[in-house]
């Protein structure tokens, strides 16, 4: 079965999670097909821009918890798309959690539509944002981050993007393609080596994060992911119920 819908038009390739029965959760196989959709986008002069979207209402509900990647993987997915010589821009019409937002961090340019909703909810089966944390922290606001991680708490498309997790966000009832178009236009419009080296001028302090605190942030999510507390947190999840600290 493929996790990955392709399509292409005008240059922009555009990579759809599809993988609805798991509200595209990020499962192994999941994280292998768009890291192997990625390398195909890099070796293509065809591509200009990569667009990362979704189908169903989730742009992506996190690790998938009864197959999740190694962290590693996920690490080196997420710097795959910092890394890639061509703009990642992310489309979201739905909810995106845990680390679904670190796919937004690792992207370019993120827009989502006024209906869309996300929430760091790591903290509430027992772990932490550690992966994910480098793309989502240097971009985003301390303070308002320090509160998402903290609480879990959902907030919309419009917080989001004050927050710098997000670059637009749709107004209410505005189609998401609409607000894209002059983005994608943009892209189209540029060479690919300009293209590739302002990427590298953005990026470069992104990288910097991955090189000091990856192995740091990987271990901490390997302990995390192993201990009691997370699971019994996610076994709480599955089973549709408030986990045991639940005050």
């Amino acid at each position: 079965m493929t996790l990955i819908g392709r399509t292409r038009a005008r240059g922009v390739e555009t990579l759809s999670l599809d993988s609805v029965d798991t509200r595209n959760a990020l499962s192994a196989a999941l994280v292998v097909e768009l890291a192997d959709a990625l390398t195909d986008c890099a070796k293509d002069t065809d591509v200009r821009a990569v667009a990362l979207t979704h189908t169903g209402n989730t742009f992506c509900a996190g690790a998938d918890l009864r197959d999740p990647p190694h962290p590693d993987a996920l690490v080196q997915l997420l710097r795959q798309i910092v890394e890639l010589r061509k703009p990642v821009v992310a489309r979201v019409t739905g909810h995106v959690r845990a680390g679904g937002l670190g796919l937004l961090g690792a992207c370019d340019i993120a827009a989502a539509s006024a209906e869309s909703s996300f929430a760091f909810t790591e903290v509430r089966i027992g772990v932490a944002p550690a992966v994910i944390s480098l793309t989502v922290l240097p971009r985003t606001d301390p303070r308002a981050v320090a509160r998402y991680y903290l609480t879990g708490e959902r907030f919309d498309a419009a917080e989001a993007a004050r927050i710098g997790l997000l670059t637009v966000a749709g107004a209410a009832g505005e189609d998401i393609d609409a607000v894209l178009e002059p983005v994608l236009d943009g892209l189209r419009r540029s060479s690919p080596q300009g293209l590739a080296e302002t990427k590298q001028l953005l990026t470069a302090r992104v990288l910097e994060v991955f090189d000091r605190d990856a192995a740091d942030l990987t271990a901490l999510s390997a302990r995390l992911f192993s201990s009691a507390q997370a699971r019994e947190g996610m076994t709480a999840f599955l089973e549709r119920r408030d986990p045991s600290w639940v005050m």
